[in-house]
């Protein structure tokens, strides 16, 4: 039916006369949907989510209660008057109806809130259908002998509440369109057998004798004689039976595989009259009361079908006949009832953020989908440890509990072996980070802040703790934002904030959504990527660097049964964990270079505010806490002068005085600061050019343009040998012509040891200048 412009709902069974008046205030918004609501068992009068309505009831003495999120706006000076504005709710919403001087509402209005997709109806079966699915295959996994065990019993003091969640489970597998398909293929092509019918039969007609008819015309009764001149005679028989017992084969329908459709259904129809009158008796008009008579019709009008008036009950159900696992219909109708005594018994908190009071949430029912869908590429992929999946669903007194709730942390545990290298898994739901956390410890260091899902992977053999504190572990982030279509609505956007704001709270997300993936990324400590699921068709993956990780973007989940968009996602979860194998990653390199840097918290010594060279350039690489610099010994004039005019520097080797460890800072010194005897202050800084010490005999030395000056005796210089650097006048104005206390480098010895040579960094150095 085509959308109007007014609603008008009339009320005058509460006073002669009362009508509620519903305004759209955007064209195509506003809808009467008699049939169709009948058929999809919502209200009649629907309305858009993300829009605003005004309202009016004829009556000023009457009025309508504000709902939780500001639904209902009423008018400061005329309450019978107001706006209604439904937000992101999808569902049955009841209006309350009150009159002046009376808090209890008189009458609920029922008013059907659409989703803007124009498919979420069949996106919410399907996801709920799958949440089944998946939680009574989990069921089966455990195998444990309680549920085996378990049967529900409605004559125990069970809530509304937790009769509809059960009630829904079991019709998001009995009530949907591919059930309904299922059936009419068996009724249109039922699978028959020939079965012998026997008759009593003229034995005049009888035109085809087997052992049996003729058995039967020896010893058959009620019999007449045959005259003297018959050939039988001479055979002995003098006598022939009026009628004779004939068999022939016949199609019938009776066979093991129908009985047992009739008994599934049968067992549905009786699982559904329970229901509603319990519903019944708790609440005449309640949503499960109205649910539940029309599925019973729908399974009483499969039943009385003419196929199944033929059909017997069942002795023996043969679940492993080829007819029930392989034919089209019977094996639909099969699945169905193996998930059938386990639905009956679920039942699940969280359901009530989906469905109840006839809301349909699809938006929080996509994220615990996704969480479904995200544990099995989970599984997949790493060993999760069955303990972890059996805290999933415990056995409560009213049935099987999923715990399963949004706010609600739930973690599951795994191990990922490639082999080479060996990792923890932790999966989690609704983690929260807490905030204002000092470092190093985990969590968000402003406020707290809780994803969707975290996959968080760090080395195995540590506990989580550990690697946080060692920068080893990885968090991974995922938000489910069904209200996006494509991936275009949260990227490249240029929407001022204001208008951010709007689009969010008429649940239209943009570019807040990708955001929030920024948000995750810089605020929680050790996040290596963000990304947005959500049911559209493109993927995107924003590198923060060279690597898979750290990264931002998004991928395309839907709920569908053919192509769900998840292989985009589990390739992008092997893309990572081959990322993880990788030791020489930049992201390892990274997170040690974070932890060597973070571990000790800063102290005022360690400021270095001198006049240094800028980091840029080929200084890039100058930190001076980093940038050491080796202090030398000049033994005399004459050697002085050899290394300003050679522009080389030498250290012996061996253990004596003057030798010298090769440590990294050594290796790796840039500068050179050379020193005579008693000369404790010196200007005399070089730049060291070459990439290493080489070793160099005397006759080495001797071949520039200036001959070594040697104090070894006469025939021990050949024996030894020296570390030599390659050094060149320093070119930055900021070290030129400075003077440098030696005695306050911490490495100094001083009286005889004072020439040994030693290294410092360019920080400490830079606090002993002279100014």
């Amino acid at each position: 039916m085509p959308a109007i412009s007014k609603i008008l709902i009339d009320l005058s069974e509460i006073e002669k006369g009362l009508v509620l008046e519903i305004f759209e205030k955007k064209d195509e918004t506003l809808f009467d949907e008699e049939q169709e609501s009948l058929e999809n068992n919502e209200a009649r009068y629907q309305i858009l989510e993300g829009c605003f309505y005004d309202f009016e009831l004829s009556d000023p003495d009457y009025y309508l209660e504000s709902i939780q999120g500001n639904i209902i706006q009423p008018h400061q000076k005329h309450p019978n008057m107001g706006s209604l504005a439904p937000n992101i709710y999808v569902g049955t919403l009841y209006l309350n109806l009150l009159k002046k001087g009376n808090d209890v509402p008189i009458k609920k209005i029922p008013v059907e809130v659409r989703s803007r997709k124009t498919g979420y109806r069949d996106d919410y079966r399907d996801m709920l259908e799958y949440i089944t699915e998946k939680c009574t295959d989990l069921l089966l996994q455990i195998n444990s002998p309680v549920f085996q065990n378990f049967e529900p019993n409605f004559e125990k003091g069970i809530s509304e509440q937790v009769l509809y969640q059960r009630f829904i489970f079991i019709k998001s597998i009995v009530g949907t369109s591919e059930f309904q398909e299922a059936i009419h293929r068996i009724v249109s092509f039922p699978n028959t057998k020939w079965k012998e019918k026997t008759d009593l039969k003229d034995t005049r007609n009888i035109r085809r004798f087997s052992r049996s008819t003729l058995t039967e015309i020896v010893k058959g009764k009620n019999r007449f004689k045959i005259p003297s001149s018959h050939p039988l005679i001479n055979h002995g028989l003098g006598s022939f039976p009026n009628k004779i017992l004939s068999s022939k084969k016949v199609d019938s329908l009776d066979t093991p595989e129908n009985r047992f459709i009739k008994y599934a259904l049968e067992t549905f129809l009786k699982f559904c009259v329970e229901i509603n009158s319990k519903a019944k008796k708790l609440n005449k008009q309640s949503q499960l009361s109205r649910e539940s008579n029309r599925l019973i019709s729908e399974l009483e009008n499969h039943l009385n079908h003419t196929i199944f008036s033929e059909i017997n009950a069942p002795h023996l159900l043969k679940l492993n006949s080829p007819v029930l696992q392989r034919k089209e219909g019977y094996r639909e109708v099969l699945r169905v009832w193996l998930m059938f005594d386990l639905a009956a018994k679920l039942i699940w908190n969280g359901g009530e953020d989906v469905y109840e009071g006839g809301k349909k949430d699809i938006a929080t029912l996509y994220e615990y989908w996704l969480f479904f869908k995200l544990l099995g590429i989970l599984q997949h992929l790493f060993e999760i440890e069955p303990k972890q999946l059996e805290e999933l669903i415990t056995v409560k007194d009213e049935g099987l509990n999923i715990n399963l709730k949004q706010g609600k942390f739930t973690a599951l545990k795994g191990i990922f072996n490639s082999g080479n290298r060996k990792f923890h898994i932790q999966f989690n739901y609704n983690r929260p980070f807490k905030g204002k956390n000092d470092y190093p410890k985990s969590g968000s260091w402003t406020t707290t802040l809780r994803p969707d899902y975290t996959l968080s992977v760090w080395p195995f053999g540590i506990g989580m703790d550990q690697a946080e504190e060692e920068e080893l572990i990885v968090h991974i982030h995922f938000d489910a934002k069904y209200k996006v279509d494509e991936i275009f609505q949260i990227t490249d956007q240029e929407d001022e904030l204001d208008e951010e704001k709007t689009a969010n709270r008429k649940g239209i997300y943009k570019n807040a959504d990708l955001l929030k993936m920024h948000a995750y990324k810089d605020a929680i400590r050790r996040t290596g990527g963000a990304y947005v699921l959500y049911p559209g068709t493109i993927p995107i993956e924003r590198k923060g660097f060279h690597e898979i990780i750290p990264g931002l973007g998004a991928f395309p989940v839907r709920p569908s049964k053919t192509d769900d968009g998840t292989k985009d996602l589990e390739s992008f979860i092997k893309k990572v964990i081959n990322h993880f194998i990788n030791r020489a990653s930049q992201r390892e390199k990274i997170a040690l270079k974070s932890y060597k840097v973070y571990k000790e918290v800063p102290k005022d010594d360690d400021r270095v505010n001198e006049f240094l060279p800028e980091t840029y350039g080929k200084n890039r690489a100058l930190i001076p806490d980093e940038t050491y610099v080796l202090v030398g010994f000049y033994k005399s004039h004459e050697h002085l002068n050899w290394i300003e005019t050679e522009r080389k520097y030498n250290f012996r080797t061996g253990t004596g005085n003057g030798s010298l460890p090769l440590d990294i800072e050594t290796v790796s010194a840039k500068y050179l600061l050379l020193h005579g005897n008693n000369e404790l202050i010196s200007n005399r800084l070089w730049k060291i050019v070459s990439k290493g010490p080489k070793v160099y005999s005397l006759n080495d030395l001797n071949k520039g343009k200036l001959k070594y000056p040697s104090d070894e005796k006469e025939g021990e210089e050949l024996e030894k040998f020296y570390l030599v650097i390659d050094i060149e006048p320093i070119n930055d104005p900021e070290l030129i012509d400075k003077k440098w206390n030696i005695a306050l480098l911490k490495n100094f010895k001083s009286k005889h040891q004072s020439g040994s040579p030693f290294t410092s960094s360019l920080s400490e150095l830079a606090k002993s200048k002279i100014v």
